[in-house]
């Protein structure tokens, strides 16, 4: 059996303790600027990783495995990647340009148009529904066979725009990303410290976009989420005719 290896001497343990102690006091009393300033690289380094990742996606345009899905309505099943964009924006912040946000758009498009058919009295709660997920659609009333107008057709574009928002708050030194549509059809915030947005956990947000992983979610701790509440159930569900004899894709 090998020897364990000698525990340091208690010199040398204090040493290693105070070196510790040290660096950290040294990193609070890094000067404001410098602060601020890193934040700023590190930002505009996660623009340019990413404007390269959307470039190369909009060349492949991988399937995503992702549903986005309003329930119990209609569910746009493994859509693929169309086309995206980054961009940001400075301001000045205590006499320093400084990036203000940094922010990536994309679109995920599916093939025929969803069709769901609603009662009259739920047309409209439907119609919240769609425009709160962002989707694109056309609506037109349907005559039964007396002519009578008692239901409408919902024309839904099986396409999701989705965005990722990263801001960052250089009073308290973290940077906020919020993502809406990316994995699902609501709103998400995440609040990072600046040194975790590197290389990997870029990498990790383009396979959370592709449906490969969630790594992302977990990387920061949540700071609110914007999705709009789900309808109640009741007239405005109870509406909506059986969707498996109009082709619509439900759980």
């Amino acid at each position: 059996m090998p020897a364990s290896p000698p525990k340091p001497s208690l010199l040398e343990s204090l040493r290693q303790r105070s070196d510790i102690v040290r660096n950290a006091d040294e990193a609070t009393r890094r000067p404001l600027g410098d602060a601020l300033k890193d934040i700023d690289r590190r930002l505009l380094a996660a623009f340019r990783w990413l404007d390269e990742a959307l470039g190369h996606l909009e060349v492949l345009r991988p399937v995503v495995a992702h549903h986005f899905a309003i329930e119990p309505v209609l569910t746009i099943i493994k859509p693929r990647y169309d086309r995206g964009f980054v961009s940001y924006r400075r301001s000045e912040f205590l006499g320093m340009d400084l990036i203000e946000r940094v922010e990536l758009f994309y679109r995920l498009a599916g093939d025929a148009p969803i069709r769901v058919k609603t009662q009259l009295g739920a047309a409209a709660a439907m119609d919240d529904r769609l425009r709160a997920a962002q989707l694109d659609f056309h609506y037109q009333v349907e005559p039964d066979e007396t002519r009578a107008v008692r239901c409408g057709i919902f024309s839904v574009a099986p396409a999701v725009t989705a965005s990722v928002r990263f801001v960052p708050d250089y009073r308290r030194m973290v940077v906020t990303a919020m993502l809406r549509n990316v994995d699902r059809l609501e709103a998400v915030t995440l609040e990072f410290r600046p040194d975790a947005l590197g290389e990997p956990a870029l990498e990790d947000l383009v396979r959370l976009i592709l449906g490969e992983a969630n790594t992302f979610l977990k990387r920061a701790p949540l700071a609110g989420i914007g999705a709009k509440p789900a309808a109640p159930a009741g007239d405005a569900v109870a509406g909506i005719l059986p969707l498996s004899r109009y082709g619509v894709a439900a759980k």
